[in-house]
């Protein structure tokens, strides 16, 4: 009898699960902008009335918007940003400015590593490409 290998199946061990990189969650652009439109609001020192009526809505709602209850259409963010004296590309680049302070507060703190230096040390080349 010719003697021949045989092939055994051997069962693989089960991969150890990898930690998921957990992101904090981003803020919500109407949480983000409700806490601008409050803070100008009463910069400017004034009820939710006041704003709300030169804004043409109820200070139920405003109070909805400000505390991100609320994503309003662009027409009212439009009418809140006028109603508290400001345009609405001043109020986008507010909110954007918020938000990018929010994420930076929320990564994690990353080191840059060091490059050696010294006689040894290697040397970085850079290239353009035409």
């Amino acid at each position: 009898m010719p003697d021949t290998a045989r092939l055994r199946l051997v069962p693989s061990q089960p991969e150890e699960p990898r930690p998921k990189e957990r992101r904090p969650a981003e803020p919500l652009w109407r949480e983000v902008l409700g806490h601008r439109l409050r803070a100008l609001r009463l910069d400017k020192d004034e009820t939710l009335a006041e704003t709300a009526g030169r804004a043409g809505i109820s200070p139920q709602y405003l109070s909805e918007v400000e505390r991100g209850r609320k994503e309003p259409s662009s027409e009212m963010i439009a009418a809140l940003a006028g109603a508290l004296g400001t345009s609405l590309i001043d109020l986008t680049e507010q909110v954007a400015h918020d938000l990018r302070r929010l994420q930076a507060a929320a990564a994690p703190a990353r080191i840059a590593p060091v490059a050696p230096r010294g006689p040894g040390a290697p040397r970085a080349q850079l290239s353009l490409a035409a």
